[in-house]
């Protein structure tokens, strides 16, 4: 049976246009629900993110659900069946934005919360909300922030489950129990601009990277591990020319990204990257945007407990799993945090037409239920 709270408040949140990093009131419609339930509410506004950190409860473990309001942009709306920001139920599926990523979690995270608290209202330890407006943007003022604010005063969170669309049939199939690190670096190689016909009189700085570049994709820069693939070394980008054929350009722009494993470190790349640039006698620029590093649940309670959760009402253990993207739970992680990321099933994220599968929205607000009532009233 379809829970009706669980699907109107998804409803609801996707009826709010919150692209990224406007929260459009979404964060006030869940602070009604947590503070008829005895939470205590803190709004934390950074320059343009909304934040909200809502507590039930002083002594330990501090369990807390993470997640964001904010969306991608909808991109054409005539590209989509439905109006992107009017949920619309269509056989089965709820349709919209952030219907999977992730205002179905943050549903089905308030209706468990709900559920379990009218059973358990004495329930043991305390349990939290950890909502930003800023994850899919530039993430500087959002769940970062607030972990750094949490820490200052060390009220550390000791398990969390983030809500991010980790499933990847049926909801549940798959959770995270990591993620791997990333780092961008944005590299201008410089040159000597000349005519292409003359080019001892110029220096192509195409020609000079090119070399270096080859040799930084075929580098095994580590075998992986059990939990994490080998790190890969790619380029997203590459700028230069002047618009016409017969001028070298002065500059060569080349944007870089790796995805790494706990086997290597934001610093031992740079070395690395750095040495390879030198050794090619490249007159360059670099600089580097570090989203994070990885991490790794791999064992604790809070494993146990979503993996006992999702076999009860799916019948079957989920699979652990570190890829994809980064998420806010590398903030989170940094406090020396459990966590786990389980939510919807993530084949229609970010595109048009994105929906979920309502009864999926019931079975993740039972196995939120359930991972409660393990941790919290054992």
């Amino acid at each position: 049976m379809i829970d009706s709270a669980v699907l109107s408040l998804t409803k609801d949140l996707i009826g709010r246009p919150s692209i990224t990093p406007i929260d459009e009131g979404c964060q006030e419609l869940i602070i009604q629900h947590l503070e008829a339930i005895g939470f205590t509410i803190e709004r934390m506004l950074f320059e343009d993110t909304t934040n909200l950190w809502a507590r039930r409860g002083t002594e330990a473990p501090l369990f807390a659900f993470s997640g964001h309001t904010d969306v991608v942009p909808s991109g054409s709306i005539d590209k989509w069946d439905t109006p992107p920001f009017e949920p619309t139920v269509i056989d089965e599926y709820l349709h919209g934005r952030g219907a999977a990523d992730m205002k179905g979690s943050l549903a089905a995270m308030v209706v468990a919360v709900e559920r379990f608290i009218a059973v358990h209202p004495n329930h043991k330890g305390s349990l939290a909300f950890l909502i930003t407006s800023d994850e899919e943007g530039s993430f500087i003022n959002g769940t970062t922030r607030v972990v750094d604010m949490l820490i200052a005063r060390n009220e550390i969170i000791d398990m969390c489950v983030v809500g991010e669309p980790s499933s990847t049939h049926t909801v549940g199939d798959v959770i995270k129990n990591g993620r791997r690190g990333s780092i961008t670096g944005n590299l201008t190689v410089n040159g000597i601009q000349g005519h292409i016909a003359y080019p001892q009189l110029a220096c192509n700085p195409i020609h000079q990277a090119l070399p270096a570049l080859v040799e930084l994709t075929t580098i095994q820069w580590d075998l992986g591990n059990e939990y994490f693939p080998p790190t890969s070394f790619q380029i997203p980008s590459v700028v230069s020319g002047t618009g016409v054929s017969n001028v070298i350009p002065s500059n060569f722009q080349v944007q870089f990204n790796l995805r790494f494993s706990t086997e290597l470190t934001a610093d031992s790349i740079k070395s690395r990257i750095h040495e390879v640039l030198d050794a090619h006698k490249l007159e360059y620029k670099l600089t580097w945007i570090f989203s994070g590093s990885p991490f790794l649940t791999e064992t604790g309670t809070l494993m146990k407990a979503v993996v006992e959760a999702v076999d009860e009402v799916n019948h079957q253990k989920p699979k652990l799993l570190t890829t994809g993207g980064t998420s806010d739970g590398r903030f989170i992680a940094k406090m020396g945090t459990q966590v786990i990321e389980l939510g919807p099933v993530n084949a229609t994220i970010h595109k048009v037409n994105e929906c979920v599968k309502i009864t999926d929205l019931e079975k993740l607000t039972d196995m939120y239920q359930k991972v409660l009532e393990k941790l919290l009233t054992h």
